[in-house]
């Protein structure tokens, strides 16, 4: 029997109180059109912290301490084709510290970023990212979700 086989990935929720930056997915061949926060594999040899601090900095050009990354959640996800790439486990981390200025640091992966209040979220979003972002308004998320199993 095979051994279930995931891909690791570390996303970053930056906050300025109850906004949260966002970018416009585009020319990725993965959710494009759809509004998602700082993410990325982790490569090898890399702890989800760094992933999380290299995908910040890549990704919006600005410098975070990994103490300042708070952990929200782990989400073990499947994509439901067997696929490996589609066999996740997510980290979501909130952070309200870092250093220098958002801007889009990838313009050919991204077509916008901005500012949204966490209950005026834009249309659409990755949907398990807007589950995380939804709970983060709401009530909050257990340590550890799911998100495609049956």
């Amino acid at each position: 029997m095979d051994r279930f086989v995931v891909v690791p990935a570390a996303y970053v929720v930056l906050r300025r109180g109850d906004e949260v930056l966002m970018m416009l997915r585009a020319n990725t061949g993965y959710m494009d059109g759809f509004w998602a926060v700082p993410a990325g594999h982790v490569e090898k040899g890399e702890s989800v912290l760094e992933a999380a601090v290299r995908e910040v900095r890549e990704e919006v050009g600005v410098e975070i301490d990994p103490a300042d990354l708070v952990p929200v959640t782990a989400m073990h996800r499947t994509g439901g084709n067997g696929d490996p790439i589609d066999e996740r486990v997510d980290f979501f981390f909130t952070t309200t510290r870092w250093t220098g200025d958002p801007k889009l640091m990838e313009p050919e992966k991204a077509a916008g970023l901005d500012w949204f209040s966490l209950d005026k979220l834009p249309d659409p979003v990755v949907p398990h990212e807007a589950r995380v972002l939804t709970a983060l308004h709401d009530a909050g998320l257990p340590p550890v979700i799911t998100h495609g199993f049956h």
